[in-house]
């Protein structure tokens, strides 16, 4: 390994810093280069984070969705994609039987509908955190400030509300309607309101830089995020990115591994699009920096047509998601499924926002 390469990681390891010509020049590491970085993201992962990796169970409980970005299968005007709306009871008894099975943190995610008020949201979050003890995160998408306050006092632990490309130009091509500018500020509303917040990007969208992965990272970095989601883009056939080619494993492992690096204390998954690439994709993002996975929890009646991309669905020999299967799993690689809500815990004892503001990472 070149010493230079060397001096820049183990600098990382200690200090969590990069420049962006150092980030450049990772991402562009292969063979044994990029095995150094991945080792040493997941040194910095077993010294700030341990050996445990959290299990979130999501439960995908709409997918209608106003929104019609050019990469998602649940895109407004897909007409081919069968549509599904879970009454509260149901949402309730799936996160009931996701509490029974052993998780403590629950997943509520849906499409941007409109159709779930924020009484409807909050009155159900209120039952689930009175009901099952479990920490909640939501991925609703763009809401207003107002509506964020509601879900936060109804009990809302933590929004994951991911960036997906730190290029104002790419994001509003991408996303019709929508600009990084007001992501950005719902991410800052997320912060001073008190939640565990999660951003995070997709790797190789089409008009993607390298230059603009770097500015990805930065921008995890500058937010100082709790969660960070990212994962490859890969194109479903019912959108106008159909013929685009998949971003690479191999580069989603490197920027997992570059953030691993700058953000030691951040929750990343081994998302289900790694495993969509690759059966060896989530192993390989937990062996490359990240320390938690997300099993899909949704009722199987609905499950199939929450179809975001194709290829998605559990591992196989996965059955229900079990909390069991998935400690087999983790002990096959040498790591522990963590017991508790999962919340952020840096090495100095600091525990979330103090006076509305978080510590700088």
């Amino acid at each position: 390994m070149p010493v230079e390469l060397a001096v820049t990681l183990i600098r990382a390891v200690n200090t969590h810093t990069l420049t962006r010509e150092e980030i450049d020049a990772l991402l562009q590491t292969e063979g044994e280069q990029a095995k150094a970085l991945y080792r040493a993201a997941d040194q910095v992962r077993a010294e700030h984070l341990g050996e445990e990796v959290h299990l979130r169970a999501i439960i995908e409980f709409s997918n209608y969705c106003v929104r019609n970005c050019l990469y998602c299968g649940l895109r407004r005007d897909n007409r081919l994609l069968t549509r599904y709306r879970m009454a509260p009871e149901e949402i309730l008894a799936a996160a009931r039987q996701a509490r029974d099975e052993g998780y403590w943190s629950i997943v509520l995610q849906s499409g941007e509908d409109p159709a779930y008020t924020v009484d409807d949201l909050a009155g159900l979050i209120q039952r689930i955190k009175e009901k099952l003890d479990v920490a909640v995160t939501l991925s609703l998408g763009d809401r207003s400030r107002d509506d964020y306050r509601r879900l936060r006092d109804a009990g809302a632990n933590r929004y994951l509300l991911k960036h997906e490309t730190a290029d104002p130009a790419l994001f509003a091509r991408l996303r019709p309607g929508t600009t990084l500018e007001r992501r950005l500020q719902e991410l800052r509303w997320l912060e001073e309101l008190g939640y565990q917040v999660g951003a995070g990007n997709m790797i190789g969208l089409p008009g993607q830089t390298v230059e603009t992965l770097v500015s990805d990272i930065l921008l995890l970095k500058d937010l100082c995020v709790e969660m960070a989601g990212i994962g490859p883009f890969i194109p479903h056939p019912d959108t106008p990115l159909a013929t685009s080619p998949a971003g690479s494993l191999e580069m989603t492992l490197k920027v997992l591994a570059i953030t691993r690096l700058l953000l030691p204390h951040t929750h990343l998954p081994a998302t289900t699009a790694v495993a969509t690439l690759d059966p060896a994709g989530r192993r390989r993002a937990l062996q490359a920096g990240a320390n938690v996975v997300m099993p899909d929890l949704t009722p199987a009646p609905y499950r199939q047509h929450y179809d975001i991309y194709p290829g998605r669905g559990r591992p196989a020999g996965e059955g229900a998601a079990s909390f069991a299967w998935w400690e087999r799993e983790m002990a096959a690689i040498g790591r522990k499924v963590a017991i508790g809500y999962g919340h952020i815990l840096r090495d100095d004892g600091f525990h979330g926002v103090v006076d509305g503001h978080r510590r700088p990472c």
